[in-house]
């Protein structure tokens, strides 16, 4: 199979061996679940339950706020014994609703699934909408939104994002080796909403496995499976449009622009899911690795299980914590104890020690060019940050720093290790700020 490709980024060491042969294992209740009213791009939702109410698993408890914005349910059965805030993985404490399990995990008897094949796309989208479906590759965009483009906007391709480029990570790749029947099941969905015909999932070729098992699967129902040169960011949408399709997708538009949508693997495993079986996204499987955890595991774990939790059942930690991150290490979360939950957008944790951790002083840039050429988008990531030091926002702006992924590409390759995606990042800042005073 021809391996397809994007221009620029770079292969860092992917270090999956840490979890790749794991199977997926199902977390036990913690004690307290923290589950945050803000666990997707868009407008927080709304807390609709008060303290001291019973709820099962699956239960509404908070409301979606306007079209960008998702429900969130409740992860177990049990009682809500606080509704305030707590730690979030953002770095502060942000509303949250606190749910003592019962130990039972019984779902709410309302929920009720069907047969995609008797309902129409709308309905479909509803109960998608209904589910708090959101992006679970990390990005959390609510499903729903990516399934209405305008009617001006002609989708003829579904992407599905099995790619996981970020090292460490391999929730996704275990997935699709146990999950396969509700991807594939999932992907007919979304192509009943969509209208069109055409699906391609893009599986890079370190996962061979993987991408022998999607293909045997995904053959009869005439799903193509793409088999991708090992690269970062390859998993961003526009580099897996560029490489799949060769589609440029223009700067400052969507992928629906250009005629495609791309959602994750695991994405279309829960939207089976939530149609056949009526459970909304209460679960996801999250890669707890590093070389710092004494037992790497992939874990089916519940919505608002704390990381500590998660620490636990993987045995605890060889030595102490010098950096944990949430997500993988090139555009992860960097998070201040294992005190926060895990939320819907968290595919890993990874903890490293202090002798993991290299120990590098920033020198001056020597005008090697590097960052240029692994710039996914073409940027010159040296000249923005330069002026985001002096300040100079209008320039950065004028260098197109707000297309900027923030991949970390620019900053893995520097050989004179500048913090380039984090002063492109503060200039992105500026300039948004900026724009929302006009």
């Amino acid at each position: 199979m021809t391996l397809k490709t994007f221009k620029g980024g770079l292969h860092p060491p992917d270090s999956k061996h840490y979890s790749a042969e794991k199977a997926i294992e199902i977390c036990p209740l913690p004690e307290e679940l923290i589950i945050p009213l803000a666990q997707h791009i868009g407008a927080p939702a709304e807390a609709c339950v008060e303290v001291g109410v019973l709820v099962k698993k699956g239960t509404l408890i908070a409301k979606a706020k306007g079209f960008v914005s998702v429900p969130i349910h409740a992860s177990t059965s049990g009682e809500v014994v606080a509704i305030e805030p707590r730690l979030h993985p953002m770095g502060k404490a942000l509303p949250a609703i606190v749910i003592k399990p019962d130990g039972e995990d019984s779902w709410d008897e309302s929920l009720k699934g069907a047969d995609p094949a008797s309902l129409d796309a709308d309905e479909l989208k509803k109960r998608i909408l209904a589910a708090g479906m959101v992006g679970m590759g990390g990005a959390t965009f609510p499903a729903h939104v990516k399934l209405s483009p305008p009617p001006e906007k002609k989708i003829d391709t579904l992407i599905l994002n099995g790619v996981e480029c970020e090292p460490y990570l391999t929730a996704d790749h275990r997935m699709m080796i146990e999950a396969t029947e509700r991807i594939l099941d999932g992907i007919k969905i979304l192509l009943t909403v969509l209208g069109i015909e055409r699906a391609v999932i893009g599986i890079e070729a370190n996962k061979p496995d993987a991408i022998e098992i999607m293909t045997k699967a995904a053959g009869p129902c005439n799903i193509e499976v793409q088999a991708l040169e090992v690269k970062y960011p390859q998993g961003a949408e526009k580099q897996l449009i560029d490489a799949i399709t060769g589609r440029q997708v223009p700067s400052g538009t969507l992928p629906m622009e250009v005629g495609v949508v791309v959602h994750n693997v695991g994405t279309c495993a829960a939207i089976s899911d939530a149609i056949r079986l009526g459970h909304p996204l209460v679960e996801r499987v999250v890669s707890i690795t590093g070389p710092a955890i004494k037992q790497p595991k992939n874990l089916l774990v519940r919505v608002g299980t704390s990381l500590q939790f998660l620490v636990d059942q993987c045995g605890g930690l060889n030595g102490e914590a010098a950096k944990i991150i949430m997500g993988g290490p090139m555009m992860g979360q960097t998070q201040l104890s294992l005190e926060p939950p895990a939320i819907r957008g968290t595919s890993g944790l990874l903890i490293f020690r202090e002798q993991d951790l290299p120990r590098l002083t920033a020198g001056p840039c020597i005008r090697c060019g590097r960052c240029i050429g692994a710039c996914p988008i073409d940027l010159q990531p040296t000249t923005i940050a330069a002026y985001a030091r002096l300040d100079l926002f209008d320039e950065t702006a004028d260098y197109h720093a707000l297309d900027c992924i923030e991949c970390g590409c620019c900053t893995y390759i520097c050989p004179a290790t500048l913090p380039l995606v984090q002063s492109i990042r503060y200039a992105k800042a500026a300039i948004m700020a900026k724009k929302r005073t006009l």
